[in-house]
């Protein structure tokens, strides 16, 4: 199953991240985001650890609802404990902020696909050797696509994912860089939007990156 996830976050290349949504938005969001032709979401924990349950509980949901038709993850995973919650609730990949050896070695035993954030040469060097799957360069957005594109000529061996700050403006030239693909948050997961109940609202974001990804494939 591990091998099935990295093979489809390599080909839909965008994973939309999911964070501080409330229960009863949670499966219209998600049917928005499939039909706008997302595949892959991360449900994140929060940052103080305090609604873990209910982050596992949110997980489970999408995980059980959308079954064969969306891959479900964890994000701003920082504890072993987080990791074991996310594969009970049937998540499949593992996003952090940081690298935690710790955390990916848990990662590992439980099957799941791990990618931790970094930043540096240094830090995503560190991570790919602790055995990281994909390593979340995090945050991008001061830093930008050039940066990436510089990190990658020595780099090119480790498969990267760019996190803060992709946006539509923006995409192609990321794209551009030879990363895997891209992690994308409030700019399609608008939280006006989701206020508002304006789900095709979001059906309509999803579908434009979608539809840049699919163009830059065909290139």
């Amino acid at each position: 199953m591990k091998d099935t996830v990295i093979e489809l976050i390599k080909n839909y290349r965008l994973i939309a991240i999911i964070r501080n949504v409330e229960r009863e938005d949670l499966i219209p969001l998600c049917n928005a985001l499939y039909d706008g032709g997302v595949r892959l979401v991360e449900i994140t924990f929060s940052s103080d650890g305090l609604r873990d349950e209910i982050t596992a509980q949110d997980i489970r949901l999408v995980a059980e609802h959308f079954a064969g038709k969306l891959v479900v993850g964890a994000g701003t995973v920082v504890t072993s404990k987080q990791v074991q919650m996310t594969r009970d609730a049937g998540g499949k990949f593992i996003i952090s902020p940081n690298t935690s050896g710790a955390v990916i070695n848990e990662t590992k035993k439980c099957g799941l696909v791990s990618i931790p954030g970094a930043l540096t040469p240094t830090e995503i060097i560190n991570a790919y050797s602790f055995g990281a799957d994909f390593v979340k360069v995090f945050p991008v957005g001061k830093s930008g696509s050039e940066y990436i594109r510089a990190i990658k000529a020595p780099l090119s061996y480790i498969p990267l994912l760019a996190v803060g700050g992709v946006d539509l403006d923006n995409l192609k030239e990321y794209l551009a860089t030879g990363i895997i693909g891209v992690g994308i948050g409030s700019n399609i997961v608008h939280k006006g939007y989701i206020k508002q109940k304006n789900f095709a609202a979001i059906q309509r974001l999803a579908s434009e990156y979608v539809e840049i990804i699919e163009g830059n494939r065909s290139k």
